[in-house]
């Protein structure tokens, strides 16, 4: 018990440090959380203080219109926000370099399988960038072996992936989507998916065979913006193949990639709702597109950040809920401004399983 105090006396003392230094306490939220975890590993409790800002004005599912909250069927973790390419578009830049203990995520993992979470998807930032993928790989191991969640995918630029990754976490895997907005290279330099002198569109065939070799099922993920709205994209996606090519429009986040507080300055790469309308009749006859216009996008994704705080994206900006490792997922839930109706309706729910994909390998 006596073990305690001094830790338990510097968590209060900083604590009370943090509360007059407004937005400073993003800087020691890092801190807060190994003193809490220093905590409980000695047998101590307590709340874990995140670096947050109120949550948007948007009313939640379930806050006060007396519905119940909204179940967490299709999670996207965004547990780093560190990436090695620099795409202009950008909507969830480095703005921390925080990542998760890997036991403190997994109990969050637990807490959303608990709420009803049947996917998971890992994105970031790059996915792979952390630890070489092995933190990654931990944690779709863990979702499929012993959560047993029927889908474990994950979002990625495909740069860092090695082939020593399939063999070792593959087989917990059901679907690696790959994002490639061009298939001509100076497009995606142009973009910022470039890194020297690797060929984006060279590694993403690479990929390819990868995930047929080791059975994963193969997805494109594409933003449609400025530099690739008159490109036309039949020949090659049909020739890749992927079970879904999904294709959103360039979206716009304040403090993300639009206004003074960005890190990336999108206004550039915009498209109107026509032209993205184009695009997509131009591509009508490609089986697994999947379009994703704005609207669409931004209020029917539950997005989690590095911290396992939901994000608000109603009001064109992500306002963050409290951590669903302090306050539980029914009550953070409330506030993610998630729209369970449009998720539904923008075929959110689909044949996610590769055991029920029934892919021809």
């Amino acid at each position: 018990m006596w073990t305690l105090a001094p830790v338990a006396f510097a968590l209060k003392a900083l604590s009370a440090f943090v509360q007059p230094l407004g937005s400073l306490c993003s800087g020691l939220g890092p801190l807060l959380l190994w003193l809490r975890a220093a905590l409980r590993r000695a047998g101590g409790g307590g709340a874990r203080p995140l670096p947050r800002r109120e949550p948007g004005k948007a009313r939640g599912r379930g806050e006060a219109d007396g519905e119940p909250p909204a179940t967490p069927t299709s999670v996207n973790y965004h547990f780093t926000r560190q990436c090695n390419y620099k795409c202009g578009f950008c909507f969830h830049t480095a703005k921390t370099s925080f990542v998760l203990p890997l036991e403190e995520a997994k109990r969050g993992l637990l807490l959303l399988k608990e709420a009803g979470m049947e996917k998971i998807n890992f994105s970031g930032g790059e996915p792979f960038i952390h630890d070489r993928g092995e933190y990654l790989g931990k944690l779709v191991r863990f979702c499929k072996e012993e959560l047993q969640l029927p889908s474990v995918s994950i979002v990625s630029n495909g740069s860092l992936i090695r082939e020593r990754w399939f063999r070792n976490y593959g087989e917990y895997l059901d679907i690696l989507a790959i994002s490639c907005d061009s298939f001509d290279e100076q497009v995606n330099v142009l973009i910022g998916r470039g890194q020297g002198k690797k060929n984006h569109v060279e590694n993403l065939q690479k990929l390819r065979t990868w995930c047929r070799d080791y059975r994963v099922a193969f997805k494109i993920n594409s933003v449609i913006n400025r530099f690739n709205v008159d490109e036309d994209m039949r020949e090659q996606i049909r020739e890749l193949n992927p079970v879904r090519w999904k294709v959103f429009q360039c979206l716009l986040i304040e403090g993300e990639n639009s206004g003074e507080d960005a890190l990336r300055e999108a206004e550039r790469f915009v498209i109107s709702d026509e032209q993205f309308e184009g695009f997509l009749e131009r591509h009508k006859d490609v089986p697994c597109l999947v379009p994703e216009s704005n609207q669409k996008m931004r209020d029917s994704y539950l997005i989690l950040d590095e911290y396992m705080r939901f994000l608000n994206c109603r009001n064109g900006r992500k306002d963050p809920s409290k951590s669903i490792l302090d306050v539980g997922v029914e009550e953070a839930i409330k506030f993610s401004g998630f729209d369970e109706k449009m998720f539904l309706k923008r075929g959110g729910k689909y044949v996610w399983s590769k055991a029920d994909l029934k892919l021809d390998w």
